[in-house]
């Protein structure tokens, strides 16, 4: 019985998993010094046609990539303490539409 408490006091908390970081707040600490225009292959945020064909390719395959680094982005897109629920919830950020002024 111990072995099946533990167990689910272990998985609990994996069913409803969020973000524990503010997006915006991860991006500017992070993500902003490449995805600010400083790396042309960047996505800057709120760029809908950068955006668009990368979120075609599914979630899972946009937090792999970050996680395991593609092309000139490094592994964990330098975030060492973001969380895949972390790194879904910055892309979403970035690939929204910029608010207007």
């Amino acid at each position: 019985m111990t072995k099946w408490l533990l167990a689910a006091g272990v998985l609990i908390p994996l069913c409803g998993a969020q973000a524990t970081q503010e997006p915006e707040a991860v991006y500017n600490r992070v993500c902003g010094a490449c995805h600010s225009g400083q790396l042309p292959m960047a996505p800057e945020r709120g760029d809908q046609a950068a955006w668009t064909p990368r979120l075609a390719k599914g979630m899972e395959t946009l937090v792999q990539h970050v996680t395991q680094g593609f092309k000139a982005m490094p592994p964990r897109g330098l975030c060492m303490d973001c969380s895949a629920e972390d790194y879904q919830a910055i892309i979403l950020w970035m690939s929204e539409s910029k608010p207007g002024p």
